[in-house]
């Protein structure tokens, strides 16, 4: 009778969390997004970018690349705190005042979507685009490309 009445307990406190999962995604995927900065370096280029801008082309790759080097780890402890509680309410971004709650991007730079077959809706078609040699590094050629 105890085992039953942990594992009903056990299922209704899992339930409970699992309810309402759609601002639960939401807070998980940008926990994970924001846990991912230290990979896409957005931060740490987009501080070395502004204090070039600003400041002074000679403090960019110093003061711009600590500054950004303490962004991207404040930004990476954010995603992390925000994995965590993902199931907890609130939902909401935190730390907004000082942080955006999407990813940040130097100014001289636009994510796009990648050329691939997952995206491309005429692939049936033979009319696809994409890189011409995507394993060499540095290839930008592109057939098609018209965004």
């Amino acid at each position: 009778m105890r085992n039953k009445f942990l594992l009903l307990a056990l299922t209704a406190v899992s339930a409970a969390m699992v309810s309402g999962c759609a601002n639960t995604q939401q807070k998980l995927g940008r926990g994970l997004n924001n846990m991912f900065e230290v990979v896409r370096w957005g931060e740490a280029r987009r501080s070395i970018e502004q204090a070039a801008l600003f400041e002074s082309p000679d403090r960019s790759y110093t003061t711009g690349f600590v500054t950004g080097i303490s962004r991207t780890l404040a930004r990476t402890g954010i995603g992390v705190y925000e994995v965590v509680t993902c199931p907890f309410p609130s939902y909401d971004p935190v730390l907004t005042d000082y942080y955006s709650a999407e990813p940040v991007y130097p100014d001289n730079y636009t994510p796009n979507l990648l050329e691939d077959s997952t995206f491309a809706t005429d692939t049936n078609l033979g009319f696809s685009g994409g890189d011409v040699h995507p394993l060499v590094p540095g290839s930008r050629f592109r057939i098609f490309d018209t965004h």
